[in-house]
């Protein structure tokens, strides 16, 4: 891989730790509000629905872990 395509790719990778940083704050932000709410709402639709974004923001998280991974090996290659 030449030299232009290889930063390229590591410009992909700052972007994808800077998505990878606004996805963890607002997982982190969701998941503060879930805390925060009473039992009785936790339980709730409202509140069901919170854990299911909470649990599809942690699986983003880790899909972009592993696509940096497979990138940061094509550039270190």
């Amino acid at each position: 891989m030449n030299k232009q395509r290889r930063k390229a790719l590591e410009k992909a990778l700052e972007m994808l730790d800077e998505a990878y940083s606004v996805i963890e704050n607002v997982r982190d932000e969701e998941q503060e509000a879930f805390d925060n709410m009473p039992e009785g709402l936790q339980a709730s639709e409202r509140g069901e629905q919170m854990e299911e974004y909470i649990s599809i923001l942690e699986d983003a998280t880790y899909n972009i872990d592993d696509i940096r991974d497979q990138i940061t090996e094509i550039v270190e290659g």
